[in-house]
Formats: C-alpha cells, sequence, structure tokens
C-alpha cells in the first residue's frame, strides 16, 4: 500500500501534506498540550489512526483563556470600528472561498463526508463570515425619545471570552456559524472542536493570521468533551459558551455552567418529523423528504428522520420512497458520484447499527439495514427505512443521528399534529400540502423552533435557529447572533429640566414647623 501524499490506497486518495500531528493554537503559536498528551484520530473509512491531536486539559485551557483575555482588554479588536473589523472578516471569507476545494478534501477525509456536500459546507462557511461582516456594519440599535424630555438608547458592547465548542457533523461550516458573530460583535474567543474531526478546525489559524486577525483573538484546544471542553464550560474567565451537540451533553453543559451564571446558547438534538398530507406534490415530498434524511450520511441534527404520512397516499409513498433510498449511492467519500459516504466514527457505526436491530423488532424493514454488499468493511451503513412504525417505538422516539428513517402512517390533522409533537424534542418540522390554510394552521400548531412548508432545509441566516424542548437552549442567526455575543446596556439621557421626586426636604415633624404656625 502506498501512503504517500496524493496517492490511492485502499482507503482511498489520502490528501497531500497532511500535518504530522495537530496541535492547539494559543496566542499566535501552534503549541502541545501542557502534559504532552496525544489521541488518535481516525480515518472514517477504515477506521486506521492516521495522526496524532494534542489532547487539551484544564491547563491547556487556562492558557487559551488568559491570551483571549489578555487579546480583549489590552488588543485592538473590541476597540475597532464594526466596518474595520468587518474588512478583515470579509479576507476570512474570501481566504475560505479560494481554499474551498481543499477544505472540502480534507473535509471529506477527516469525517466521511461525501466530497461534493463536503465542498458546499466550505461555501457556507465563507458565506457565515460575509453576512456577519455585513450585519455588524449595517446593525441598528434601538432608540426612544419622550420628546422634550428624555432620550433613550442602547450601546453594545462585545462581552469578553466567547467558549465554542462544536460537533463532528459538518465541523468547519458549524465552527464558521460560531466563530463568525462571535468575532464581528468584538469577542474574543477559544474553540473547542469535536475530538473526531479536528483537522479542518487546525486551518482557521493560518487563515485568520493572514486575514489579519490580531494575535490572541483566536486560540483553539482540541482535546476530550469531558476534558478540554468541560474545562472550558467551567473556567469562571469565560462569560459565555455556544454549543452544539447532542441533548444529554447539553443538560451536563447547563449544569456546570450554572454556577458561574454564564450566557449558554444550545443547540441540541432532534427528530424532526416531515408530514405528508394526501394533497401534497408526491414528486416534490419524496425528493425532498429522501434528501433531507440521507444527505450528509444522515448526521444532522435537523434530519427529517420521522416521515408522517396521510393514510390515503402511504402505500404510494412509501413504495417510491423506499424504491429512491435504494438507488441511492453509497460510496467513497472522495467519489464526486457518492450520496451518502462512511458515518465518522467506530462508536457511531456501532450506535447505528443498534438502531437498526432494535428497528427490526419495531418496525417493517423495506430498504437497507447494514452494511452495503459492494463496500466490505469500512463505516459504511446502507440508508435504511423501517415503515409502520408506531409512536412508542424507540426508532420513532430517539436521535439515531444515521440514515434511518422510521415512516408512519396518519388520518386526520389531528392525529399528524400528535405525532409530530409526540417526542422529547423540537427542532425543525417539514410540512408537505396544497392547502395553505392548513400548512400555516400547522406549523402555529408544531412544536418546533423551524418550520419549512413545502421545502427542504434551505436557511435564511437573518432567520433565528434553535429549537424548543430538549432541542436547544436559546437561538442564534441574524440579530439573534448578534444579542447573544454582545451586552445591551440602556442609556437614559434627561433633555430639559427634568421632574425630579424630592425626599429628605421635611422637616422631624412634617413638611412645616407648627410651633411657628406655618
Amino acid at each position: 500500500m502506498d501512503d504517500s501524499s496524493g496517492a490511492v490506497t485502499a482507503r482511498g486518495p489520502v490528501p497531500a501534506d497532511l500535518p504530522d500531528r495537530i496541535r492547539h493554537y494559543v496566542g499566535g503559536e501552534h503549541v502541545d498540550s501542557v502534559d504532552g498528551a496525544t489521541f488518535d484520530v481516525l480515518d472514517p473509512v477504515w477506521r486506521t489512526p492516521y495522526v496524532q491531536a494534542a489532547a487539551g486539559k484544564a491547563a491547556d485551557v487556562e492558557r487559551a483563556v488568559a491570551s483571549a483575555r489578555r487579546a480583549f482588554e489590552e488588543g485592538p479588536w473590541p476597540r475597532m470600528l464594526p466596518r474595520d473589523r468587518s474588512r478583515v472578516l470579509h479576507r476570512v471569507a474570501d481566504l475560505v472561498e479560494s481554499r474551498d476545494a481543499r477544505l472540502a478534501e480534507l473535509e471529506s477525509f477527516d469525517s466521511g463526508l461525501p466530497i461534493t456536500q463536503a465542498l458546499g459546507q466550505a461555501r457556507r462557511a465563507a458565506e457565515n463570515f460575509r453576512f456577519f461582516a455585513d450585519l455588524v456594519v449595517a446593525q441598528v440599535d434601538d432608540a426612544y425619545k419622550v420628546p422634550g424630555r428624555q432620550l433613550n438608547y442602547v450601546n453594545r458592547r462585545p462581552i469578553g471570552v466567547a467558549g465554542l465548542i462544536t460537533p463532528w457533523n459538518t465541523p468547519f461550516m458549524l465552527e464558521s456559524w460560531k466563530l463568525a458573530p462571535a468575532l464581528a460583535t468584538g469577542n474574543t474567543v477559544v474553540l473547542k472542536p469535536a475530538e473526531f474531526t479536528p483537522l479542518s478546525a487546525s486551518l482557521w489559524a493560518g487563515i485568520f493570521e493572514e486575514a489579519g486577525v490580531p494575535t490572541g483573538v483566536f486560540n483553539l484546544v482540541h482535546g476530550l468533551g469531558e476534558e478540554a471542553g468541560d474545562a472550558l464550560v467551567r473556567h469562571p474567565g469565560v462569560p459565555l459558551v455556544s454549543f452544539t451537540g447532542e441533548s444529554r451533553t447539553g443538560q451536563l453543559i447547563f449544569a456546570n455552567a450554572a454556577p458561574h451564571l454564564k450566557g449558554l446558547s444550545m443547540e441540541l438534538g432532534g427528530k424532526s418529523p416531515a408530514v405528508v398530507f394526501a394533497d401534497a406534490d408526491l414528486d416534490a415530498a419524496v425528493d425532498a423528504t429522501v434528501f433531507g434524511v440521507f444527505s450528509l450520511n444522515g448526521e444532522r441534527c435537523t434530519a427529517g428522520s420521522r416521515i408522517l404520512v396521510q393514510r390515503e397516499v402511504y402505500d404510494e409513498f412509501v413504495g417510491r420512497f423506499a424504491e429512491q433510498a435504494r438507488r441511492v449511492v453509497v460510496g467513497p467519500p472522495h467519489d464526486p458520484a457518492t450520496e451518502v459516504g462512511a458515518l465518522v466514527h467506530p462508536e457511531h457505526v456501532e450506535k447505528v447499527l443498534r438502531y437498526i436491530e432494535i428497528g427490526r423488532t419495531e418496525g417493517r424493514l423495506v430498504a437497507g439495514g447494514g452494511p452495503p454488499d459492494h463496500l466490505p468493511g469500512g463505516s459504511y451503513v446502507a440508508p435504511t427505512v423501517f415503515v409502520d412504525v408506531p409512536p412508542d417505538a424507540r426508532i420513532f422516539q430517539e436521535e439515531i443521528f444515521g440514515p434511518v428513517v422510521a415512516i408512519t402512517p396518519f388520518d386526520t390533522d389531528a392525529d399528524a399534529l400528535a405525532l409530530a409533537n409526540g417526542v422529547r424534542y423540537g427542532l425543525a418540522a417539514y410540512v408537505w400540502t396544497n392547502d395553505l390554510r392548513r400548512a400555516h394552521t400547522f406549523a402555529q400548531s408544531v412544536e418546533a423552533g423551524m418550520v419549512w412548508l413545502n421545502s427542504n432545509n434551505v436557511r435564511d441566516l437573518r432567520t433565528p435557529f434553535g429549537g424548543v424542548k430538549a432541542s436547544g437552549l436559546g437561538h442564534e442567526g441574524g440579530y439573534r447572533s448578534i444579542d447573544f455575543y454582545t451586552h445591551q446596556q440602556a442609556v437614559h439621557v434627561a433633555l430639559g429640566d427634568a421632574h425630579q421626586p424630592t425626599f429628605g426636604r421635611a422637616t422631624p415633624h412634617g413638611t412645616h414647623d407648627e410651633r411657628e404656625g406655618r
């Protein structure tokens, strides 16, 4: 086997110029862990180590937070005009766009995402920076006048060191989603990326240096969530934490951040329904729901992993969906024809396969069911479809986060709403119907932070992103991100002679002196 740079091996092409090791980035320098600890990073296709990464712990987080704190208190970044910060962030976007092919190559190799989808995520990362670079300049704040008496306005200030903890699915894009607004508003940051996928995160240091981000504004600590991530959450010098990940981890972060009264934004798990009514455009609904659950390898929080179909069209929909799912191309992540690549890590593959075995006892399997026959070994799972799934089934209730879908029939609108709301999650929902009144009524009743009507997941960066119930706490996106990453100080200015209530002018016995008859 030839493992030289750029060679094609049994695991597929190995990207050229892979690093010898992945290190932290603190105060403008690439550094090892204080204790020298490392961990293996696995190639998701063949599940073998291809590099070692520095394993951060509390001492490494302490060093990174100190760097970020110095940059915030003494450096120019928080004191720059928004226009000047905007120019730097536009240069970041330009650099990301110019390197999108390289970013996609590394992301695909590190995460198992199909190369075409990884390229789309790299371009979205650039757009995130461009969006917030523009928004921070165009931003307006509230001002209120009481004519002749008072002027009241809002003054925004960056908060300090932002702790950013990101997941392993589409890691580079999701890192940009947090980095862009945190930096645009003048904060400094410590980023803790997912330990499964540290490779693309390490590219941020060079991009920020070249764009002109001052030293210490961006800091990066790799490591396990229970070590580096927990230390970042608990650090008293980090006043706000933005986290994307599973709901159980979110509960731990909530508890560990509580003693410090930190600001928290948490986008957590999902088990999102796609509701298909009998009057829907079935061609569009089938295409959208197949894409919605199997794109990004099914490793997406907003996946429509529960499909609820009205009984009049249930059999037709199930037949068409299963046939199309069987035709989804599962293959090596580097192949442009691949639509579902390799799952990210052996631990995750085992979890998904366990749920498939559970599903065999809960529903009727009509597609997939395990690794595809043409790809022995590796971390591949064929798109798997269970139908006739009852609402109390585990594969209906629990987040699988893989290419597995549960399809369930319903009769009435009320039935559909009860099924849609009958899980602990509430992130996204998708509704397919040609009845406009029904669509809007359902959208206002479904327990979901985001709803798409007759559409797949198309994001508008101006709108809030977040969920309800176990799917999250708070919202980011657009001005909600600006709100989260800034203090909003109300300033009140008196105009002219303001009425002042008077205390303390009276004598000890009243408002006039009775002894003098006054």
